[in-house]
């Protein structure tokens, strides 16, 4: 509860609901004030007490904080119910009328000055807007609900830090975002912060980063604090977005059936909460996982249900990134033309500011299309905005084999010299993935 008003306020206020309930300042000093003592409070020169407030409260028939505050008394428990029905519509897929919902709970908090509420609003429209991909927005709300929770303890302000990572996350800011992450880890573990919710939120979050900053030991060792921090964790949103980002790393070791496993269990434990984005990209990973074992049919349908999934909710950022990995199988099936089609159409929606590793993925792919077609040309120029655009994200995994691709490109059209020069960029990237980009690894949690 925030301070009381001003005793003007309270006074003006006092002689409003006197006036609204037909009484008298006598009627409404009895038996323990006199009605001059009322009269001076509803002037403002006096500062009432606790005892005089309950006591006129009690004898408006309101309660004492709607009294000192101006807050409806059951205004804030209101606004969190309204809080958990915009994040069940959210979890159901309807982005647009859970951002309303949110909007009108923002409203309504930041005019009672609702510090907790006002920050878990902006929390949720955050959220849409990481759904919808309009990361600008997305950002400046996670911006907002930190400053909002400035003076709480760093485990209630995971949630907007974790938000705004993944916003530069999603742009191409990759080293930015492992920075943020790594650096609220460090800071939970080395002050003895050990929130398991928190600590899992972010160690889920950070191994999408270090694998395609291909810094596979560390997204290996994220991985597994996850996996110990699950069974303490209260959250099992949290311990199945955990499963998904795991499954990413088994996957890079090769353990292909545990990565399936635990693409399982996070599909079973978000259907069952209902969390429509999560489950989507359960079967996005899954197909990714079966694209890897060379079960190109059954890729193809995990990854189209995604992308439905994703295209009815309206997730435009996450719906393309699918289409890139659809579009991988459609070429690997022998369907380039419809392949090629698909990732034209991505790349009108991904930029470098928003997407850009996977609209660096989709130019790979039609640099290999137009090397399978002989148009040296266009796979030629493909390769290089690849390369611009993971080059400005610092994804050292990608661009190592990107500039293979390039280099043998170029040397099978006689440029001997700037395949070279290709081949040794990409080697520069593949020297201890993660340490050209990253610094000290932080503090391990005492698990």
């Amino acid at each position: 509860m925030s301070e009381r008003d001003d005793p003007v306020t309270i006074g003006r206020r006092v002689q409003q609901l006197r006036a609204e309930r037909g009484l008298t300042q006598k009627q409404l000093a009895e038996p323990a004030y006199t009605p001059a003592y009322i009269s001076t409070l509803e002037a403002g020169r006096v500062r009432p007490s606790d005892e005089a407030l309950r006591h006129i409260a009690q004898r408006l028939g309101i309660a004492y904080d709607e009294l000192t505050t101006g807050r409806p008394a059951r205004l804030a428990t209101e606004l969190r119910l309204q809080l958990t029905g915009a994040q069940r519509t959210l979890a159901t897929g309807a982005t647009e009328a859970a951002a309303e919902a949110f909007a009108a709970v923002l409203v309504q908090a930041e005019g009672h000055q609702l510090a907790e509420e006002r920050a878990a609003a902006l929390l949720g429209l955050g959220e849409c807007g990481i759904d919808t991909g309009d990361l600008d927005t997305a950002r400046h709300h996670f911006e907002q609900a930190e400053e909002a929770l400035a003076g709480a303890p760093l485990p209630a302000r995971v949630p907007a830090l974790r938000g705004r990572a993944v916003t530069h996350y999603l742009a191409g800011e990759l080293r930015y975002a492992v920075y943020l992450l790594e650096s609220a880890l460090d800071e939970l573990n080395r002050g003895g912060l050990h929130d398991p919710d928190a600590l899992l939120l972010l160690y889920a979050s950070v191994i999408g980063p270090y694998m395609d900053m291909g810094a596979h030991a560390r997204a290996a060792q994220a991985a597994e604090f996850a996996l110990a921090l699950a069974p303490q964790a209260g959250d099992p949103a949290l311990v199945a977005r955990m499963h998904r980002s795991v499954a990413r790393t088994l996957l890079a070791e090769g353990r292909i059936a545990e990565a399936d496993a635990s693409l399982a269990k996070a599909a079973e434990l978000y259907r069952h909460l209902q969390i429509r984005t999560e489950l989507a990209n359960c079967h996005w990973m899954r197909g990714y996982v079966c694209a890897q074992n060379g079960e190109l049919e059954r890729a193809e349908a995990e990854l189209r249900q995604a992308r439905e999934m994703l295209c009815a909710k309206r997730a435009a950022l996450y719906t393309s990134q699918v289409a890139v990995e659809l579009a991988d199988v459609l070429h690997r099936r022998g369907r380039s033309a419809e392949a090629a089609a698909l990732l034209h159409e991505v790349l009108s929606e991904l930029s470098s500011e928003r997407g850009a590793l996977h609209a660096a993925a989709a130019h790979r792919l039609l640099g290999i299309i137009a090397e399978d077609a002989r148009d040296t040309e266009a796979a030629e120029e493909h390769y290089v905005r690849a390369l611009s655009l993971l080059e400005r994200a610092g994804a050292a995994g990608d661009l190592a084999d990107l500039c293979r691709l390039l280099g043998d490109l170029l040397r099978r059209t006689g440029r001997v010299e700037a395949a070279l020069d290709a081949y040794r960029t990409g080697l520069g990237h593949r020297t201890a993935p993660g340490t050209t980009t990253l610094g000290p690894a932080p503090a391990q949690p005492p698990l």
